[in-house]
């Protein structure tokens, strides 16, 4: 989430004048499964990017100078391709140079969309040089963002309750029943209110995504796919490096996700990323004159539970009509975690909540939860559920969550909220359709070498989920020393090099490569 946010703010302020209309047709490019012929061989109309924003983000990332967008039509369900079709939103920045290929972009979530964040790389694509070599283009995944339909579950209104209520989270019998009550409601809401319900929901997987991805690169031109992914994006690459592996050109994949860790091992080991990154901010934070946390970094984590835990029972205002609740600040504070450059602003929220405010907190969990200024959320929410739903098989058993929520809050204890653990199932173990997808090693022969990036301290894919994504990938690793979730194109010029130049030239780095600072 952060990730799209970071980089929707590199785009222009101003309003541009986008590129004349074009339509592009060519014959397919590379291989072709049977029976996908009128998919992989499609015209795209490329136009004015204005009417494919979905969100307050969207408007303002489609600004960026010299972008177009287009619709790419795919089968709902690969395995009926004469069937129903759905659409993906495409934004493309053409090369401005000598011409490699396509450079297509994924930032993660599951749920974020490729075409903000693609419209928010311009700038610091075009500033390596590869804005020159490679026509940059960002895809919204099925269900997600501009794409057609979108994944639908909760109203604004209900999502905004949902925040307000720390109930959910009692691990009473009673609070374990209405917490999976509202689970099985959720659930049952996204099959009646997505379009085409549960054949939507079967088929919004990675799985599927990366099938899209390979019609995706043929329609472009490209014989074989340079792809980058970030977070939940290296999810994709790798499901599609198996899928198709002789069909890469080059791949970069910046906060791995772990190929073989199930539902419950990710959820403890981000966890502990996360544990660890509230480490980092605490050190630097009280070493500041105004920590809310105090000057003593070995009693943060409860002068944490101190400052937070009675939200639990008494929210504070916010000043638009709404309170703080104990999950939104935690969420907020996660959010802040991503990246170092926002230990200030979470400093200063720390310190609003000591004076019983709430504002700057809500607005950092307004922004993981893509809640624009308007009351407005995007899709990223509930798209993510239904992704991981199909992703992963469910977990259903009472002692296997049990266990999942002591281990979490052992690497985390700055979010223990003091209450029994809850053994509630989640939306998952109700969701309507089977899984199409589990964690394994890829099996990629044939495959080019790919690169992949692994932060140290990064608070959501742990720096162990790279090595090992580079392993099952038979690929290169690149380390980044530092605390924040992803690298590539943020500035980090050593990394920033190295990922360049084996994008461009296949020049992959030394092994045991380290980089540091900016």
């Amino acid at each position: 989430m952060l990730l799209v946010a970071s980089l929707a703010a590199c785009t222009s302020s101003g309003k541009t004048e986008p590129p004349a209309p074009t339509t592009e047709s060519h014959p397919p490019s590379g291989p072709v499964p049977a029976g996908l012929e009128r998919f992989y061989g499609q015209s795209l109309s490329w136009a004015d990017c204005a009417p494919y924003a979905t969100s307050e983000d969207a408007r303002s990332a489609f600004q960026a100078k010299d972008i177009q967008c287009a619709r790419l039509t795919v089968p709902l369900d690969y395995a009926k391709p004469a069937g129903d079709t759905i659409t993906l939103g495409l934004l493309r920045h053409k090369a401005t140079g000598e011409r490699i290929g396509s450079l297509v972009v994924n930032p993660g979530g599951p749920g974020a969309s490729g075409m903000v964040a693609a419209a928010g790389l311009v700038k610091p694509v075009t500033s390596t040089g590869l804005g020159k070599r490679f026509d940059l283009v960002g895809f919204d995944p099925r269900g997600i963002g501009a794409s057609q339909p979108a994944i639908h579950c909760l109203t604004d209104q209900e999502r905004d309750a949902d925040r307000a209520d720390d109930s959910e989270t009692d691990g009473s019998p009673a609070g374990v029943l209405k917490q999976e009550a509202q689970e099985k409601d959720f659930a049952a809401k996204c099959a009646q209110r997505t379009e085409d319900g549960t054949g939507m929901l079967a088929n919004v997987g990675t799985r599927d995504v990366a099938k899209d991805l390979d019609v995706l690169r043929s329609v472009l031109g490209d014989e074989k796919l340079t792809y980058l992914g970030y977070s939940y994006g290296t999810r994709i690459g790798a499901a599609y490096a198996e899928a198709f592996p002789r069909n890469v050109r080059a791949m970069v994949l910046d906060g791995a996700v772990d190929p073989e860790q199930d539902a419950v091992e990710s959820l403890v080991a981000q966890g502990q990323g996360f544990g660890t990154a509230f480490t980092q901010f605490a050190k630097w934070c009280t070493a500041q004159q105004d920590c809310a946390l105090g000057g003593d970094a070995g009693g943060a984590v409860k002068a944490f539970q101190d400052l937070t835990r009675p939200l639990i029972d008494f929210p504070v205002p916010v000043g638009d009509g709404r309170k703080l609740s104990y999950e939104d600040a935690t969420t907020g504070v996660i959010q802040a975690l991503y990246q170092e450059s926002l230990w200030d602003t979470l400093n200063t929220g720390l310190n609003e909540l000591k004076q019983q405010r709430g504002a700057t907190l809500e607005k950092l969990a307004d922004v993981y939860n893509e809640r624009d200024s308007t009351g407005k959320y995007g899709t990223t929410q509930d798209a993510f559920t239904a992704v991981r739903c199909v992703d992963d098989p469910r977990v259903t058993d009472p002692q296997v969550i049990l266990k999942a929520q002591e281990e979490y809050v052992k690497v985390a204890p700055f979010l223990d909220d003091g209450r029994p653990a809850s053994a509630a199932r989640d939306a998952c173990a109700f969701w309507p359709v089977p899984n199409t997808s589990e964690p394994h090693v890829p099996n990629v022969e044939g495959l080019a070498k790919t690169l992949v990036i692994s932060t140290t301290n990064d608070p959501a894919t742990p720096y162990q989920a790279g090595v090992n994504l580079a392993k099952g990938l038979k690929g290169a690793l690149l380390t980044y020393e530092g605390t924040q979730h992803t690298v590539f194109l943020q500035g980090v010029k050593c990394v920033d090099e190295a990922g360049a130049d084996y994008l461009v030239d296949g020049t992959l780095p030394p092994d045991g490569k380290r980089c540091t600072g900016q």
